[in-house]
């Protein structure tokens, strides 16, 4: 995995710093620059730095490992955030907090993914990006970079005030796997409709005490298996039979993440139904969530929905696709036994759901 990052490069700035930080640089829109050519291109940390001098006034320390070849988050996998997840684990003791800085488009997956791969987390793991480049005059990078860095060090009694996986994006630091990229062309890219933000950037950094994630007070523990066994079914006027008799009969398939309509609505075919039996007693793990940014899956609040319970479909409630996809990996990889995958799956484990 090492042949994969460059050298840890020290910028120890200060003495006695607020804090030290590591910065993970993956790639993405806020670490690029102009070539001679006035093609924009991957730069280093040194570069970001240059074009962002104000960070040598927040009094930290701090370490970057970069990926040697950056990678478009499009292109991201599972073996990334195992990566990602081991850098902490490995530097956990040697620093106040991590940021990791990645492209926009899958953020929400990598951030949901370590959350449930970084159990006992008790310091801030926060992913940043932008929407225009660091070299581009109207940037939003280096609001982003700075302001994540700040949150990455303010401790309240000596002690982190963010302890979880966070994405901080256009002023407005949210849970990690409550997010969801719901922009491609404004600044606010983010969103997290089921859970209110956790802090507020203005003149100053507004923390909403009562939703953090309480200290774990507990060791790190890291799981890095993740089953990729999985596949997402969006509902839609007009799905054939033969789509979802294929998807649910996959040999390859455990988990099927349901996007329903609504409250949790399904079509009440028979045909549909009976295929979701099957694959329930097929030993399929099927999760059903809601295809709208808001609210949560309610069985049996529509007749369309009613019978979900009885033939074992389980339901997602307020959890976003890339919360129940990520979740579902995790389970999957980790427990064998139905019960158990089940009961994970239903389960708060950072935040994830209600």
């Amino acid at each position: 995995m090492l042949d994969e990052f460059d050298t840890i490069v020290h910028f120890d700035l200060f003495e006695a710093p607020k804090a030290r930080l590591l910065i993970i640089y993956t790639g993405g829109t806020l670490g690029m620059d102009y070539d001679a050519g006035g093609t924009l291109v991957p730069c280093g940390f040194d570069s970001v730095l240059r074009r962002a001098p104000v960070i040598k006034e927040l009094q930290i320390n701090l370490s970057v490992l970069s990926f040697k070849v950056p990678i478009d988050s499009s292109s991201v996998e599972i073996k990334h955030w195992q990566q990602m997840a081991e850098i902490i684990y490995n530097n956990y003791s040697d620093y106040d907090g991590f940021l990791i800085l990645h492209g926009t488009d899958t953020m929400a997956y990598s951030a949901s993914a370590l959350s449930f791969m970084l159990q006992g987390l008790d310091k801030p793991v926060v992913f940043t990006g932008a929407q225009l480049p660091i070299a581009s005059p109207r940037s939003d990078a280096k609001e982003n970079l700075v302001t994540s860095l700040e949150i990455a060090s303010d401790k309240k009694e000596g002690k982190p005030i963010i302890t979880e996986v966070c994405i901080f994006f256009n002023n407005r630091l949210i849970r990690g796997n409550r997010a969801k990229k719901v922009e491609s062309q404004q600044f606010d890219a983010f969103e997290s409709e089921n859970y209110p933000i956790l802090a507020q950037a203005g003149i100053t950094i507004d923390y909403q005490w009562s939703y953090l994630m309480p200290s774990a007070n507990k060791d790190l523990v890291l799981t890095t298996k993740m089953n990729p066994s999985v596949i997402v079914l969006k509902l839609f006027p007009g799905l054939q039979p033969a789509t979802v008799d294929h998807i649910i009969k996959a040999p390859n398939i455990k988990g099927v993440i349901l996007e329903s309509y609504g409250a949790g609505n399904v079509p009440h075919q028979k045909w549909f139904l009976n295929l979701l039996e099957e694959g329930v007693k097929s030993d399929k793990i099927i999760l059903n969530i809601s295809q709208c940014n808001g609210g949560k899956v309610m069985h049996g609040k529509y007749e369309t929905s009613s019978k979900l319970d009885e033939i074992g479909v389980i339901s997602g409630e307020d959890l976003t696709t890339e919360a129940a996809t990520t979740k579902m990996m995790y389970a999957l990889g980790r427990y064998s036994n139905i019960k158990d995958i089940q009961n994970c799956l239903t389960t708060p484990i950072r935040g994830e759901m209600n």
